[in-house]
């Protein structure tokens, strides 16, 4: 249970005064919902009014806050002409305040004739006279007389004006709350308590110390409440797994593993021989052979008697994995099965039956697998592909799935920078494999400019004529669906009229059989071309297509190109990726775009991912829907994640069951940073 003392934090937002339901769709459009988040809804910058009690042309350029009188209206015959206020300060230096829009009666209403009024703007000159183009206008006795005003984010329909006033309030409900940073670190760095750093903020978000101690805060809790995952896994029992070598001896495999791999198996069969339960981060690039080893330690799991499980993210992707699983495996005594949200039925209660009996050694499938009424006869190790989501409380539910916690080896073709890599898996051990399997040849990449569109489609018919498949994605339009699938299904046609019934379509709004229909056409060779929206970033897998065209490259992420790139090259010969871009690049795409030229190292460009990417896009959460950081940037990580994690392995090494005085205090940062789950952890332990 959350402690009584943040109830007043995790309050609805419209607990706060004046919010009505007309401010309802803007705040949800900002993720506004409860006062906790109006008060980690922190100001980007800030405007410095200065206060001026006569207007100066020296002025012109800066923001100003002085006491006018009006003195006349000028306003014109149209509607669109501006609406015009002459004023004059105390020593009759005379300016005009411009209203666009036309409306007069506003106008009047604001700024009466021979009434003072408390004046704010950015001074200008237009012509021979002062003006200040939509002045923010208050009576003297509500005005606050310049100074420095923070600038939120906002949303159409609210103002950061609105917003800063919702602040103040979260501010004045937020407790006093017990400390629960080490004392001599919170000295050496000179941070204020928690509530005085909320209050700076808002009031100067230039405060660079309030912001870094709200940043270690937030670090520090995510950093404890994988301490006590880690701790928890450790402290529970799992079950030995020793395999006997009899399936993978008999295994044919395409070709000699690569050191990595035969160096992250053994890695992998040593955590399984332990009765510690294996919480292991496989990072591979694109092409690496992640599924080799994956494979590997599924049988060792068959040969120790035990069920394997492998989780997958989309349904698309768990029929691949079952299909090469099937493949690699035909011969061997292992019995193969998959399940997803669309198996139904007969053949479902057929799956579910041979599992709970004991008679599927590996089931392959989506998070149907961990659902109620889906149970294992032993479930020894689990196998988490490509899932970012896949978090504490996933965790605790897939324990409850086996009679002693599995194995757990999680995926990721996503190489992750270090720093993100212990904020976002601090609690595993982490292998890498850093080669690629033998005969694997670099993609060759271009980047080419639209107004070379014709250029490239009649590129794509010589490849087509090559008896070559290629992939066409099409452009990340605003994060919408609709405008995705409008962009694919515009892309499709043209394609069409060009090159027939070689062309296919798939995107995100198909269901579950069409999408596999045409991705079987395609695997098939009866496609050619597959034109996709961002839906095969993962798990697509076919060798004889060596072209992928994507278009608006330099509106996708490094990470999401880089993904999307690693559709090609999974057979001899060369492959080709080409990066159609648009006219007016900025400089960040320009140093993406030549990145992807450059190079096709996956560990580098996560590093390179993570400088070139603005606050909020950690880990690409966009994509990926990992839990976001709100208050730490990529660059306040990459500075305060030793600190706060040696600080959390100092405090679970005295306290690991947070009862302490330091220890309570940390358990409510883990309610506060919403990083709960890791509690109910403190209880089961």
């Amino acid at each position: 249970m959350r402690p009584d003392i943040l109830n007043p934090l995790f309050a609805e937002v419209t607990a706060l005064k004046g919010i009505g339901a007309a401010l309802a769709k803007p705040l949800e459009r900002l993720g506004l919902a409860r006062v906790v988040d109006v008060a980690f809804h922190l100001p980007t910058g800030f405007i410095d009014r200065i206060p001026r009690s006569e207007l100066m042309a020296s002025d012109v350029g800066r923001t100003i806050a002085i006491e006018l009188t009006a003195v006349s209206y000028r306003f014109g015959s149209s509607p669109r002409s501006p609406a015009r206020v002459q004023a004059e300060d105390g020593h009759g230096n005379h300016v005009s305040l411009v209203f666009f829009g036309g409306n007069s009666g506003w106008a009047k209403k604001l700024l009466p004739l021979n009434e003072k009024r408390w004046v704010s703007g950015k001074l200008d000159q237009y012509g021979q006279e002062l003006q200040i183009v939509h002045p923010e206008v208050a009576v003297p006795e509500e005005a606050d007389g310049g100074g420095r005003e923070a600038i939120y984010p906002c949303s159409e329909g609210i103002t950061s004006k609105r917003i800063a006033a919702m602040a103040a309030q979260a501010i004045e409900r937020a407790p006093e709350l017990p400390e629960w940073i080490e004392p001599s670190l919170k000295d050496r760095h000179q941070w204020p308590a928690w509530k005085e750093a909320l209050a700076r903020i808002h009031a100067d978000p230039a405060d660079a110390k309030a912001r870094e101690r709200l940043a270690y805060d937030e670090v520090f809790a995510n950093q404890l409440a994988l301490m006590l995952v880690r701790g928890e896994a450790r402290a529970k029992r799992g079950r030995p797994l020793t395999g006997d070598g009899r399936l993978r001896d008999r295994l044919q495999l395409p070709y000699t593993p690569t050191g990595a791999q035969s160096r992250t198996i053994r890695e992998i069969e040593g955590d399984m021989a332990q009765s510690q339960p294996m919480l292991r981060l496989l990072q591979g690039d694109v092409g690496a052979g992640k599924t080799l080893v994956a494979t590997m330690a599924l049988l060792i799991a068959a040969e120790a008697g035990a069920q394997g499980a492998m989780l997958a993210p989309t349904e698309i992707l768990a029929r691949q994995h079952y299909e090469n699983l099937s493949r690699l495996l035909a011969g061997l005594d292992v019995r193969v099965a998959i399940l997803t949200g669309r198996d139904k039925g007969k053949a479902r209660e057929a799956t579910l039956m041979g599992l709970a009996a004991g008679e599927i050694d590996i089931l392959v499938g989506t998070h149907a697998i961990f659902q109620q009424g889906v149970t294992y006869r032993d479930l020894g190790l689990v196998v988490v592909d490509e899932q970012h989501r896949f978090g504490v409380a996933e965790r605790l539910m897939l324990q409850a799935k086996a009679q002693v916690p599995p194995h757990l080896l999680v995926m990721t073709a996503t190489p992750i920078p270090r720093t993100l890599q212990l904020a976002s898996h601090g609690e595993m051990d982490v292998s890498r494999l850093d080669e690629m399997p033998p005969g694997r040849q670099p993609i060759q990449t271009t980047v080419i400019a639209e107004d070379k569109l014709d250029a490239v489609i009649a590129g794509l018919g010589r490849h087509l004529e090559a008896g070559k498949q290629a992939y066409w994605v099409c452009p990340l339009v605003e994060e919408s669906e609709k405008t995705d699938l409008a962009a694919a299904e515009h892309r499709a046609a043209t394609l069409t009229a060009k090159f027939g019934a070689k062309v296919g379509l798939v995107h995100g709004r198909m269901k579950g059989p069409e999408k596999d229909a045409v991705m079987a056409r395609f695997a098939s060779g009866e496609l050619g071309v597959l034109v996709a929206t961002t839906v095969i970033e993962v798990g697509v897998d076919v060798p004889n297509a060596t072209l992928i065209v994507i278009e608006a490259a330099d509106r996708f992420g490094l990470a999401q190109l880089h993904q999307l790139r690693g559709r090609v090259g999974r057979g001899g010969g060369q492959s080709h990726c080409i990066l159609l871009r648009g006219d007016k690049l900025s400089e960040t795409s320009r140093a993406r775009l030549a990145l992807m030229r450059d190079t096709t190292d996956g560990f580098l460009i996560a590093e390179r991912d993570l400088e070139l990417r603005g606050a909020g896009e950690i880990l690409g959460t966009r994509q990926s829907g990992e839990q976001t950081f709100r208050l730490a940037t990529p660059e306040s990580l990459a500075t305060l994640i030793a600190a706060a994690n040696a600080d959390a392995r100092l405090l679970e090494d005295q306290d690991r069951s947070l009862h302490s005085p330091r220890g309570e205090a940390a358990r409510v940062a883990l309610y506060l940073f919403e990083r709960d789950a890791a509690v109910s952890l403190l209880r089961a332990g």
